[in-house]
């Protein structure tokens, strides 16, 4: 299968995507750090930087997954410090409208977006009744759920609203989701870190994991004048804004699985 990527960071679904031997054809994403990351870990995929100054036309049709974490900082309760959230109004989060022409030129089969999950919330739910009615204008049907770090046994809490859009002709049995493989809670994970054992149910909290309140982009508001070096800086930020690559991993999994179980059903001029 075939992947891209839109907000890219510094590759989560991208490496997500090549574990399971999919073939990552671009990613996108405007800053300079993140951007050497890429390039050093998929040299062989396309790479873009300002969103708002590409064209995916030459793309259409040959994307079977597009991925996306759009900017969160108009909807991120921490990101707000008490001043509110734009949403969708907001200039950072508005450019999911970028991400929506993205979808138009490329007509991708599968679309992955992610996000906080207070865009849930934002602007009295306006903003998400408005995304899955832009989705829905293009042929898509779209599940979501609020997926956990530690739902997957990452030692931290991060809840990320995750969505799947499929197109119409895609038809799931009932009971069946493209979050299976993070639908089921496991009792108790251990996990080997600095030659100390730790334990914590997933889905749950960690007694070290600091309230949202107190960080930005993975570093806490104290530390806004860091002392370190300037690429440290840069490396924290960006694991701040990443998402654990195990998540669109089995979200891709189940995708792949479907694709497989129905191949000879695909309609091939949806797009």
């Amino acid at each position: 299968m075939t992947h891209a990527s839109t907000f890219s960071g510094i590759g989560a679904p991208d490496y997500a995507a090549s574990k399971l031997g999919w073939e990552n054809i671009f990613h996108c994403e405007i800053n300079p750090f993140g951007q050497k990351i890429l390039k050093r870990h998929f040299p062989n995929s396309i790479s873009y930087g300002d969103i708002s100054k590409t064209d995916f036309t030459k793309h259409k049709g040959t994307i079977d997954v597009l991925s996306g974490g759009f900017p969160c900082q108009d909807a991120s309760i921490a990101k707000q410090r008490g001043q509110g959230q734009q949403g969708l109004q907001g200039s950072r989060t508005g450019l999911l409208w970028e991400m929506l022409r993205a979808i138009r030129e490329i007509r991708p089969r599968y679309v992955v977006p992610e996000n906080v999950e207070n865009l849930l919330r934002t602007n009295g739910g306006q903003d998400f009744r408005t995304i899955l009615s832009e989705l829905a204008g293009m042929g898509y049907n779209a599940e979501w759920r609020v997926c956990r770090a530690s739902d997957v046994g990452a030692p931290h809490h991060r809840a990320r609203l995750y969505m799947v859009a499929f197109p119409k002709c895609v038809r799931l049995q009932k009971g069946q989701t493209f979050f299976s493989l993070l639908r089921d809670q496991a009792s108790q994970i251990s996990w080997e870190f600095a030659g100390t054992t730790i334990q914590t149910f997933r889905g749950g909290h960690w007694a070290c994991e600091p309230p949202a309140i107190c960080v930005d982009d993975g570093l806490s508001f104290g530390l806004d004048e860091f002392t370190g070096s300037q690429w440290r800086k840069e490396q924290l930020m960006a694991y701040g804004n990443a998402i654990v690559p195990e998540i669109p991993y089995r979200i891709f999994k189940v995708i792949e699985e479907y694709e497989k179980e129905n191949r000879l059903y695909r309609a091939p001029d949806w797009r």
